[in-house]
């Protein structure tokens, strides 16, 4: 019943024009028993005519009654909210009641970006909106419909402004440039980047200097010192340009999505973020990306345009659903990679039978370099950990559940035992969390 009235509501007080006419309808059919109104009912024809063609004049007569324009960025950030600004412009001498439609791309596949709004005589309206694209790739923007009415709202006028764009869906590099302000703002402990305090004594030589009071007395340079006849103090630097490579797997055990993003996106975004944070730090950053052959190597590097062309080769590499071949990956490093490194490793093993099968080149790589490998928590396991177990279903699930979580903690044990390390993290925090094992790893001097 209640759908009923919302219907009937709908007919007569958000479209006037069928309001209107099922309204004549009804007097013309009880006009035949009452002929008093058969007469009105006619009147009210007449009158309604008139003031269709009053409406339909008003709204039709300008030419270019509205100017639409759509401002967005040239390139959209995956996996995070973009917004999207609509300016509207009405130029109807009267207050005027629109509809906008926007075409978005069909990878969001939504149906409902629609807008009602009132515009004053001549008056601009802003509408802004967010996006969020879960996938790398190129996005076709279509046009912008509004559906104009005047205050006597009986016609609508269909407006359609052609405003057609193709937009690349990019790497995060809003998250990119967030984490790069907060470096340098010193901010990152607002979003969990830890800082860690420096345990080795991992720096170079940089110059001699005179001592100025509060240096260092056990960098006293006693040789210049006696040369000169003043204190000369030895002045050393962060050891800097070490290589630090994020390897990505690309293969099938990476396509599992989680909150609309897959692992492969996930840890490309991660990548993205660390590269430059790396080369914040004046380090070398390069890329590898692999499935069941090396698809694309980047050599690390640290000169100007290296993250541009980290976020190019990131953005076009494709995904793939053959198993992964790290014999293929331990064999390009051999080649390729000739100075120690940090390797940051994003993959995803879900059984012990699993890593163990590829131990052996983890192992070979972990011999040349500092080999990091990066796991998933699956955040939807600990969902049913969570969940109480009140049936015989949900106890076989949370038992089958335990044992998935008991073998990935297995895992992260099973690489530690070789002297490989890990990172076992949700997906949602893979950024910071291998933000901070990077720190960690500069702290204590490893790299």
């Amino acid at each position: 019943m209640k759908s009923i009235l919302r219907f009937i509501k709908s007919i007569f007080f958000k479209n006037r024009f069928f309001g209107a006419g099922a309204l004549l309808a009804i007097l013309f059919v009880m006009g035949f028993y009452v002929p008093f109104l058969y007469y009105a009912g006619l009147f009210l024809l007449i009158l309604f005519a008139l003031l269709t063609l009053v409406d339909l004049f008003v709204l039709y007569r300008p030419k270019q009654p509205l100017e639409i324009r759509r401002i967005m960025t040239e390139k959209l950030s995956n996996g995070d909210e973009n917004p999207v600004e609509l300016y509207l412009t009405s130029r109807y001498a009267f207050r005027t009641d629109i509809d906008v439609i926007d075409e978005i791309p069909h990878q969001f596949q939504k149906r409902d970006v629609r807008f009602e709004l009132t515009a004053e005589p001549g008056g601009t309206r802003v509408i802004q909106y967010k996006l969020r694209p879960v996938k790398r790739g190129e996005y076709g923007f279509g046009a912008v419909n509004a559906y104009v009415s005047s205050p006597l709202g009986l016609i609508a006028r269909r407006i359609r402004i052609e405003a057609e764009k193709t937009v690349p869906v990019y790497p995060s590099f809003i998250q990119m440039r967030k984490y790069e302000f907060l470096a340098i703002s010193n901010k990152l402990t607002m979003y969990g980047v830890k800082k860690i305090r420096r345990l080795g004594n991992n720096t170079e030589f940089e110059k001699i200097k005179d001592y100025v009071q509060g240096d260092d007395i056990r960098t006293i340079n006693w040789k210049a010192t006696a040369k000169k006849n003043s204190l000369m103090v030895n002045q050393y630097i962060d050891e800097r340009a070490q290589p630090v490579y994020n390897i990505i797997d690309m293969g099938r055990s990476m396509q599992m999505p989680f909150n609309g993003l897959s692992l492969l996106d996930y840890s490309i975004n991660a990548s993205l973020v660390l590269s430059n944070t790396a080369l914040h730090k004046f380090d070398k950053a390069g890329i590898v990306t692999f499935s069941h052959k090396t698809d694309a190597f980047l050599a690390a590097d640290r000169k100007t345009d290296q993250i541009n062309k980290i976020m190019e080769l990131l953005y076009k590499q494709q995904t793939g659903y053959l198993e992964s071949n790290f014999e293929a990956l331990y064999i390009t490093l051999r080649r390729r990679v000739n100075q120690r490194s940090l390797v940051l490793l994003y993959t995803n093993f879900e059984s012990l039978s699993s890593v163990r099968r590829q131990l052996p080149y983890l192992r070979k790589i972990a011999e040349k370099h500092l080999l990091c490998v990066i796991l998933f928590v699956n955040t939807e396991l600990r969902a049913l950990l969570d969940r109480p177990a009140d049936t015989a279903e949900k106890i076989y699930e949370k038992t089958v559940a335990e044992k998935f979580d008991f073998e990935k903690r297995q895992i992260v044990k099973e690489l530690a035992a070789y002297g490989i390390y890990s990172l076992l993290t949700e997906p949602e925090q893979l950024t910071v969390n291998t933000i901070n094992r990077y720190l960690a790893f500069k702290a204590q001097g490893l790299i």
